[in-house]
């Protein structure tokens, strides 16, 4: 737990009342926590603890910014983060976290690392689609995939490169540069009917 004893919050020794604490992440949190598509990061983390009636409140404010690849052309995207969490927190006899609003730590814990709530609070914040807006991805890039992805003049050819041009979605197949093969044998089937 040494990559991430910054984090940890001095529940035990805490005044009644309201006490705030800021974290800066950068790609080296990332890094230390396994993210692989993360490639540079920039956020800042407030955290207001409210502390009453032998209860913590919790409340984190994450902004910044996590810079990723585009899945369309491989350059680097950098996507806004802006999110937020809150939890209660309140010491019991052993560790509860099957409540969504409430944790309960052991009362032997002096402290509460809030390294992985900032972390899942952040990559729940960000798409499954890593996609820079229309018109901004790499041009060359693009270039290459519309020849790569063309299949010569058929009828639906004119809606293809359509697609293409917005290219909202690239297949497996074209990733790898070809197509599954499990496909192709497929395709034989309705070349039989008829």
């Amino acid at each position: 737990m040494g990559k991430f004893t910054e984090y940890n919050l001095p529940l035990r020794g805490m005044s009644p009342g309201t006490h705030e604490f800021e974290y800066h992440l950068g790609i080296e949190f990332f890094n230390n926590m396994e993210n692989t598509d993360v490639h540079d990061a920039d956020i800042t983390v407030k955290l207001t603890v409210t502390y009453q009636n032998d209860k913590y409140d919790l409340k984190f404010d994450i902004s910044g910014t996590v810079t990723l690849l585009c899945d369309r052309c491989l350059d680097d995207l950098v996507f806004p983060i802006e999110t937020g969490y809150h939890i209660m927190v309140e010491y019991g006899k052993d560790y509860n976290d099957e409540s969504d609003d409430l944790l309960v730590i052991p009362a032997s814990d002096s402290c509460l690392n809030v390294a992985y709530m900032i972390y899942d609070s952040v990559v729940l914040a960000i798409p499954m689609k890593h996609v820079h807006p229309m018109g901004k991805c790499n041009r060359q890039m693009s270039a290459l995939l519309r020849k790569h992805r063309g299949r010569g003049a058929d009828e639906d050819s004119e809606l293809e490169e359509e697609l293409i041009g917005e290219m909202d979605s690239m297949d497996v197949g074209a990733q790898e540069g070809g197509n599954d093969p499990r496909w192709d044998a497929l395709k034989g089937f309705n070349a039989d009917e008829d």
